[in-house]
C-alpha cells in the first residue's frame, strides 16, 4: 500500500481488526520512510459496478460519494456514524446482488430515498431537494404535500 503522504511503496501494517460488523477489515499502517500513520479499509467487492448518469456518462461506483451524500442529508440529525455505514453497506450489497454491472444513478437515488424515508423525515426531504432538483419553494410544498398523502 502506497503512503498517501510521501508516496513510498513500503508501508507496514501495525494493527488489523474487523470493522462494519465484519464486512470490512480496518488496518492501521505506518510508513517507515516518513513516519506517517494512516488507516485503510479492506472490503469484499462482489463485482465492479458502473453508474450510468442521467447524461449517459459512465463512472465507477464510488462508495465514499454515496456515504458523503447520505451524511450531508443527515447532518445535525440524531443518527450515528455506524448507522450511516450500515446504510451504505446495505445499498452497496443490494446493488451487487442485482447481478447487473451497470446501475443507473436514478436507481441508486431511489434506494437512498426509500432508506431515508424510513429513517429520518428531515433527511429524506433534504436528500429529495437535491436529488429531485427543487428550484423554488413551490417544489418543496408539492413534495411535502405528497409526503402527507403517502404517509
Amino acid at each position: 500500500m502506497r503512503c498517501p503522504f510521501c508516496g513510498s511503496e513500503d508501508t507496514q501494517v501495525k494493527d488489523s481488526r474487523p470493522a462494519d460488523d465484519g464486512a470490512a477489515i480496518r488496518r492501521r499502517r505506518s510508513c517507515p520512510s516518513c513516519g506517517a500513520r494512516f488507516t485503510t479499509f479492506e472490503r469484499v467487492t462482489l463485482r465492479e459496478l458502473t453508474v450510468v448518469k442521467s447524461d449517459q456518462r459512465r463512472v465507477p461506483f464510488d462508495r465514499d460519494k454515496l456515504a458523503r451524500s447520505i451524511r450531508i442529508a443527515l447532518r445535525k440529525r440524531p443518527v450515528d456514524e455506524d448507522r450511516v455505514e450500515r446504510i451504505v453497506n446495505g445499498i452497496q450489497r443490494r446493488l451487487e446482488a442485482e447481478g447487473e454491472s451497470e446501475i443507473s444513478s436514478r436507481a441508486i437515488g431511489e434506494m437512498v430515498m426509500e432508506t431515508l424515508k424510513e429513517l429520518d423525515q428531515v433527511a429524506y426531504v433534504r436528500f429529495a431537494s437535491v436529488y429531485r432538483n427543487f428550484g423554488e419553494a413551490a417544489d418543496f410544498q408539492a413534495f411535502l404535500g405528497s409526503l402527507d398523502r403517502n404517509g
